[in-house]
């Protein structure tokens, strides 16, 4: 047993933040996710808002579980996020919003990579789609990408499913305040610039809620106009791969939304097409 307190002792120690507000529907399955991960040091952080929609009691039941937590008014969902890292002090990061949900597992295989391929900024695996009753209606398309990649638009990492490190957090972050959507890609994209983000095919570490007060189905149209931003920020230029992608984009997104749209109302029909 003592053996065993210490092996654990030695693990690297892993700081999870969930950004919270008004998510009551789906705020315990997210915080079990995180709770029953078989990682041992791990440190849980959860940031709520000031619900008002019974959340404050459901955090309460956790909150000898959890590392830290407070319920406060904030800038949003990218302060809370901001907040809770400069809380953290593992060495490893993540953020896990609080609709979504960690498969088990994940964060041990994320750690043992991060530790054996120390050339990495992040690690990111698979992650499907779920709707509000956790049905799996989907797969995220992740794929490998890069910064020269990021910058054209090929993203396909889900952050649901990323892991990275606290020292290039600390080197390239906060996150900017500024962003409401794509605050992750933004990260990505600085974190790329200094090192690779790492997929791992194969490896199902997250489930993505699809319902209909998610961000991604109530406000996608701001995610491309906010990556833009980060593209001129970084030099890009007007007739660059990621503008051409953005106007196509534009004529297809209410096909985009409908067929994201079916997929949490009408999961078995979605699955058949």
């Amino acid at each position: 047993m003592v053996l065993t307190q210490v092996i654990d002792f030695m693990q690297p120690t892993i700081s999870i933040i969930t950004p919270s507000f008004n998510q009551a529907r789906f705020l315990p399955r997210t915080i079990e996710s995180v709770l029953t991960q078989d990682y041992p040091n791990m440190e849980y952080i959860l940031m709520d808002g000031g619900s008002t929609d019974g959340s404050l009691e459901i955090i309460r039941n956790y909150a000898d579980r959890l590392s830290y937590w407070e319920s406060k008014p904030d800038r949003g969902q990218t302060d809370a996020i901001n907040k809770g890292f400069a809380r953290a002090t593992g060495k490893y990061l993540a953020w896990l919003n609080s609709d979504d949900v960690y498969k088990p597992g994940a964060i041990s295989e994320a750690v043992d990579f991060l530790e054996n391929h120390p050339e990495a900024a992040m690690v990111y695996g698979d992650c499907t789609f779920i709707d509000a009753q956790d049905r799996e209606i989907g797969r995220f398309p992740a794929a490998q990408t890069d910064v020269h990649r990021l910058r054209r638009g090929y993203v396909h990492i889900p952050q649901q499913a990323s892991f990275f490190r606290a020292d290039l957090w600390r080197k390239v972050g906060p996150l900017d305040l500024s962003f409401y959507f794509a605050m992750d890609y933004d990260l990505w994209v600085r974190l790329a610039k200094e090192a690779p983000l790492i997929y791992q095919p194969g490896r199902v570490w997250a489930s993505f809620r699809l319902h209909g007060d998610a961000k991604t189905i109530a406000a996608d149209d701001r995610c491309w106009p906010e990556m833009l931003r980060v593209h001129y920020r970084e030099g890009g230029h007007r007739l660059a791969p990621i503008v051409l992608k953005y106007q196509l984009r534009k004529l297809v997104a209410p096909v985009i939304n409908w067929r994201r749209q079916r997929m949490f109302r009408f999961p078995a029909r979605a699955e058949m097409e």
